[in-house]
């Protein structure tokens, strides 16, 4: 364990001796004078547990929460405007069942392939003795730093003929897997292996402790991240653009390229609203409200990592493989077209769109990290029926396409504040509502291996029940709001089209720029945006794999 895990360890023995004598001390108190404290209902005499500060945290979730339901209300007040004859004729045809069937293969396909494939790497790299054990989980998340539509453009360019359902699954799986492995190895680094050893203990094998034991309580981990996939797979427009794969994202695209603001557009985006709200359900239904938090007395000991005799050279080889298809093809495409461009294409426009890619990104990351962090505690310490309601007008903004909120936004500003259109600061709205969910996982996951009773030992000292939060809880979470601001700045740096559309004239990002030149047909003169686009992404990367470690003590 580090120094900074024995001070953490330190600090919390002393709190809860602290706690403990004071407790008695009050007990002597009421003893002596006659008046005994109150029973607790499992035998232990205390002082009364003060409030939690749920009703402050419900109203700057609420407010977060209205902010992200504009874009619903954009489309829901179009669709007052058009009529219902009008609706009907748009929504039930046969172009809406099929964009439907091509999302739900789309989706059903996608996320159990990348549940396996990110479970898998999860388990050799964090419990196994697999050799190179960082490197591999290094490259593991390293995908990341590689735009979604990069990907398939790379692709496209090795392989002319990919388009289709096949080669969309194909694509968003090694694009989207390390979304599910950064939590699902994070919580396999802070899984308690006397759990395992009970199990292993009663007579079970390595495979059934594996699935009874471990993966349970890789559940909140699991549903996060494949939330997260799903409504990526909602809102991608580049990625499935260039492999000639129809979704929901791509035929709105279309419809407002072909007709500004049209119903059609408006009355598909509400249908994909529909999807996310189903997916929400879902994810709602699957993760439960099981508690995650660890406490007693000590700390869980290191997990010992269980030996693969022959079957490590499989195990290697699946990294490796991964490597290429996610590294190696992306890298040596864009390493041909900077060849065939040579030093000529290496403009001033480059470094210009470099930093204000960097600007954008960090503030954006750090707004919608602040914004999403009520919500992200409101779902950890009072789940119910508010906080569900709540939590998916968070999450459903995040399988919008960029251009519906920008128009949303755009339709706002115009005809209630127009000094604020086309400025940075609706650039910004735009991006923390579209980057909530990714703020949101994050942040759940560390709040809720965050133990309550801290909060309470806290405000027995004397805190009130906000100074207990952020200086207990938010502080033990720091590690995963960090994550969070990575998260959303990598997803800031490739978000194409809600930037074409709200960006101030003159305001160019690496993504904008790479995809104006791919449209023109002009691959060399684009390499450069895609390469600096990498090169700003590796960082945070980076630092999400080094927050995750940091979050298990190591």
């Amino acid at each position: 364990m580090t120094k900074s895990g024995n001070r953490s360890s330190k600090a919390v023995a002393f709190l809860f001796q602290r706690v403990k004598a004071s407790a008695l001390l009050q007990d002597n108190r009421l003893l002596a004078s006659g008046n005994a404290a109150p029973v607790a209902p499992g035998g232990r005499m205390g002082l009364p547990r003060a409030p939690m500060p749920h009703a402050s945290v419900v109203l700057l979730a609420t407010v977060v929460a209205i902010f992200s339901l504009v874009p619903l209300g954009f489309i829901g007040w179009v669709t007052y405007d058009v009529g219902w004859e009008t609706v009907n004729a748009l929504v039930f045809r046969p172009r809406v069942g099929e964009l439907l069937v091509n999302t739900v293969l789309l989706e059903s396909l996608t996320i159990p392939l990348s549940i396996a494939l990110a479970v898998t790497l999860a388990w050799l790299t964090e419990r196994t003795d697999i050799p190179f054990a960082r490197l591999c989980a290094w490259l593991a998340i390293a995908p990341l730093a590689v735009p979604a539509f990069v990907h398939s453009y790379a692709w496209v360019s090795l392989v002319p003929g990919m388009h289709g359902l096949q080669s969309g699954v194909f694509v968003s799986v090694i694009a989207y897997y390390p979304f599910l492995y950064l939590p699902v190895a994070a919580a396999l680094r802070r899984l308690d292996p006397a759990i395992e050893d009970a199990a292993a203990s009663l007579g079970l094998n390595p495979w059934r402790v594996f699935f009874r034991a471990v993966l349970p309580q890789l559940r909140l981990a699991i549903c996060g991240g494949s939330l997260l996939i799903g409504l990526h797979l909602l809102s991608e427009y580049g990625l499935f653009v260039m492999i000639r794969f129809d979704t929901f994202a791509t035929a709105i695209v279309d419809q407002f390229q072909s007709s500004y603001n049209s119903p059609a557009s408006n009355m598909l985006g509400g249908v994909l609203v529909a999807c996310c709200l189903f997916l929400l359900g879902f994810e709602v239904l699957v993760r439960g409200n099981e508690r995650y938090a660890r406490v007693g007395s000590g700390s869980p000991r290191p997990t010992d990592r269980r030996r693969l005799g022959w079957f490590v050279v499989p195990a290697v080889f699946l990294p490796v493989v991964l490597a290429v298809l996610t590294l190696g093809v992306p890298l040596v495409t864009l390493g041909r077209w900077l060849y065939l461009g040579g030093t000529e294409i290496w403009r001033i426009e480059v470094g210009s769109a470099f930093l204000q890619t960097i600007v954008l990104a960090i503030v954006g990351g750090v707004l919608a990290t602040i914004a999403a962090a009520p919500m992200a505690w409101l779902s950890v310490r009072a789940p119910g029926r508010l906080q569900r309601v709540l939590e998916a007008c968070h999450y459903y903004v995040g399988s919008l396409p960029g251009v519906v909120v920008a128009l949303a936004l755009v339709t706002i500003t115009v005809r209630l504040v127009l000094p604020l259109y086309q400025t940075f600061a609706t650039l910004l709205v735009a991006y923390v509502m579209l980057f909530l969910p990714r703020a949101m996982v994050g942040l759940r996951a560390s709040i809720a291996q965050a133990p309550v009773e801290l909060e309470r030992a806290a405000m027995g000292l004397g805190r009130t029940p906000g100074q207990a939060v952020r200086q207990i809880t938010m502080r033990l979470a720091a590690p995963g709001a960090a994550a969070s601001v990575a998260l959303a700045a990598l997803g800031i740096t490739n978000e194409l089209t809600a930037t074409l559309m709200l960006s101030p004239n003159g305001v160019d990002t690496l993504a904008t720029k790479f995809w104006s030149l791919t449209s023109e047909i002009d691959y060399v003169s684009a390499a450069p945006y895609a390469f600096m686009m990498i090169v700003l992404s590796l960082p945070l990367t980076l630092m999400l794999y080094t927050q995750s470690k940091r979050t298990a003590g190591q």
